[in-house]
């Protein structure tokens, strides 16, 4: 038997908690919950989820500088983590995609819409049969199997946004993906980003491997050219 998903959901709104819990333990996830960062931070090294949804304004320690903390930790380099908050300027969204964040999700929004997000998430994370491939080009080798990033031998740990940007653009070399047909591949029609969101997860991408194998098109869009 297939073990469930795990969900930690970290909030000080204990009204907020209850009700995704709730909503999410219908569908079947297995869910541990937090009230502020400190314990959002010792629930996710015992309980391992798969997922977690962080408040950005919690006591103790904010959403942001939990997530920046768990993108530190080798094991929650593939844990989703989906920042929920009532900031909703675009200074705010951009930092929380640079901490390692998967997803900005702007308060208020009703509970079914945001567990109908976490589960399109998961839903686009699974690779189909024909996806489920290895890119070799030069010395760089991409395997979304397990979501691995190898350049020169040496294993590079990317967030999944940052992972499969890079695969959706290494699957076609040379060819120019437009902005929106990025958004919607990488992000899906249902979530509401921008396209400085695009530009941030290139900048990681360049920074981490220490190569600049994305072109930008000017005007246009991306392509990968290594």
């Amino acid at each position: 038997m297939e073990a469930p998903i795990k969900i930690l959901i970290a909030d000080d709104e204990p009204d907020i908690i209850e009700i995704i819990s709730f909503h999410l333990n219908k569908l079947g996830y297995e869910v541990a919950t937090a009230k502020d960062g400190s314990e959002a931070v010792e629930k996710a090294n015992s309980f391992a989820p798969d997922c977690i949804i962080l408040d950005v304004m919690m006591p103790k320690r904010t959403g942001f500088e939990v997530c920046e903390y768990l993108r530190s930790q080798k094991q929650f380099d593939k844990t989703l983590i989906v920042l929920l908050t009532a900031l909703n300027d675009e200074a705010s969204h951009i930092k929380g995609l640079e901490l390692g964040g998967d997803d900005f999700i702007s308060k208020p929004i009703s509970p079914k819409v945001l567990v109908s997000r976490i589960t399109a998430l998961f839903r686009r994370l699974q690779p189909t049969e024909s996806d489920k491939k290895v890119i070799t080009i030069n010395d760089l080798m991409i395997d979304i199997s397990q979501y691995k990033t190898v350049l020169k031998g040496v294993t590079h740990v990317l967030a999944k946004k940052e992972f499969e940007l890079l695969y959706l653009l290494a699957a076609q070399p040379g060819r120019v993906f437009l902005r929106g047909e990025i958004l919607s591949q990488v992000w899906g029609n249902d979530v509401i980003v921008g396209d400085r969101t695009i530009d941030v997860h290139i900048r990681k991408i360049r920074a981490k491997l220490g190569i600049d194998c994305i072109t930008t098109v000017k005007g246009v869009g991306y392509k990968f050219d290594y």
